[in-house]
């Protein structure tokens, strides 16, 4: 009887494993394209130095033609996949005004220590002219709004 039982639970393990790995390719598949789609974009060290701020010069300024947003975040962050998909939905919808950059604190360990980043999710807004600011822990969109139409009137 038992040996029964242990078959069917085997059987219904294989069942759900091979059922489950068909959709992860799918869901790949939805990855890739809405990779594809992104507004935000994520940066190296290398390119956060050469777009954002030369970390390594002698003077921290500002390197963009645009107001910016810098949101330091880690995959393993719950708040900071919270404010993702706003963050998202606002580089699109300020398309040609701003630009949202992304920074993994963790393979830009070199780019959060310049800015002192020791708690995240940490959005740091850069305004073309005057000092730049930095907010910690998640917001809501309208805060995150706020934030961006100060910036842009800072130009």
């Amino acid at each position: 009887m038992k040996t029964r039982h242990y078959l069917a639970a085997l059987a219904a393990l294989m069942i759900i494993t091979v059922t489950s790995c068909g959709n992860v390719g799918a869901q790949n598949d939805k990855n890739k394209k809405s990779v594809e789609d992104k507004y935000a974009i994520e940066l190296t060290s290398d390119q956060f130095s050469q777009l954002v701020y030369d970390i390594d010069g002698k003077e921290m300024r500002y390197l963009g033609d645009k107001p910016a947003i810098v949101d330091f975040t880690a995959p393993w962050c719950g708040p900071c996949r919270s404010i993702a998909p706003i963050l998202e939905e606002l580089a699109k919808e300020y398309q040609g005004h701003i630009v949202v950059y992304k920074v993994d604190v963790d393979r830009c360990r070199e780019v959060a220590e310049a800015f002192g980043i020791t708690s995240i999710p940490a959005v740091l807004y850069i305004p073309l002219e005057g000092e730049p600011s930095m907010t910690i822990g998640a917001r809501n969109k309208s805060k995150f709004q706020n934030e961006i139409e100060r910036i842009l009137l800072d130009k």
